[in-house]
């Protein structure tokens, strides 16, 4: 699969971000098409966290849920979806045949996380199929293990807000260990480096601290490649999506941030590199909808 690793793969603002972080350029293993290990690991997962872009070009974040097996790659350069977002998903309308798609495959039970960015070739009433232009892996720290089962909800209201922030909302992000953050490479991208990018962010239980209206959120070292990060610099607008594995609520935040390259706290556990804050401007909080619980 060595052909298949694009020579130049990242964007100006990920090239941006690796310097402002004092990394060197270097040609990372992100590839075009998905290697074997990925095409396998996909049928394997309960759920995928999905972005898009909204009709003025905010990302949106959402999870996807399925029976394993829903997600397959028939071949390299194709993942296949058998499952929607819900219809009371903000995602759901905005997601249609032509549109760029980010997509995070993760195991919680293993730490495994491999990446996916494309554009959607084909919608229909039970599901989507993707046209894979990046594809790589995560590595597999801050991840917060869980064993995940299938569990019956009943979904309740859909709760629309802006910068104020429900009392549930609020009690979510305080006690989650797991954020996904849906982001855009902006306008000036080019080929497979343009588009929407899905990624996770962990820690310990609140490790994101909401001040205010703008969420604080830790940034530690990773895999050197500051996709999301570049992804800010040059389009600060970005989404995050959060469940509640117990309740099977799901709240879903767009917002505007900041890179703080200053912000280093290494006396933490696990040491913090610099800190990004999103400031929230909108949001839904969705009950019931996501049918995963840990397994007792």
């Amino acid at each position: 699969m060595d052909g298949d690793r694009i020579p130049l793969p990242f964007h100006k603002g990920e090239l941006s971000a690796q310097a402002l972080a004092g990394v060197d350029p270097f040609n990372a293993p992100i590839r075009n098409r998905m290697p074997d290990q990925h095409r396998t690991f996909f049928p394997l997962l309960p759920f995928v966290a999905l972005a898009v872009a909204d009709d003025e070009g905010w990302p949106l974040a959402t999870l996807v849920q399925g029976p394993p097996g829903f997600a397959s790659s028939p071949d390299p350069a194709r993942l296949d979806v058998a499952a929607l977002p819900s219809p009371d998903d903000p995602v759901r309308a905005r997601l249609a045949a032509g549109a760029r798609v980010g997509m995070l495959g993760i195991d919680l039970g293993t730490r495994r996380r491999n990446r996916l960015n494309g554009v959607v070739a084909a919608l229909g009433a039970a599901g989507f199929a993707v046209d894979v232009a990046q594809s790589f892996g995560n590595c597999p720290r801050y991840i917060h293990v869980r064993a995940l089962q299938p569990v019956e909800r009943t979904a309740g209201p859909v709760t629309a807000f802006d910068a104020d922030l429900p009392a549930r909302a609020r009690a979510m992000l305080a006690q989650t260990p797991t954020l996904f953050v849906a982001s855009a490479s902006g306008a000036d991208a080019q080929d497979g480096a343009a588009g929407l990018d899905m990624s996770h962010r962990g820690g310990p239980a609140g490790f994101a601290r909401l001040e205010g209206d703008v969420l604080v959120v830790p940034d530690y070292a990773g895999n050197r490649y500051f996709n999301t990060l570049g992804n800010f610099l040059v389009e600060p607008r970005a989404a995050i999506v959060v469940a509640d594995f117990a309740t099977g609520d799901v709240l879903q935040l767009q917002g505007v941030v900041e890179v703080d390259w200053e912000a280093a706290a290494p006396e933490r556990v696990p040491p913090v590199e610099r800190t990004w804050r999103f400031r929230i401007v909108r949001g839904w909080l969705r009950e019931g909808v996501f049918g995963l619980a840990d397994n007792p």
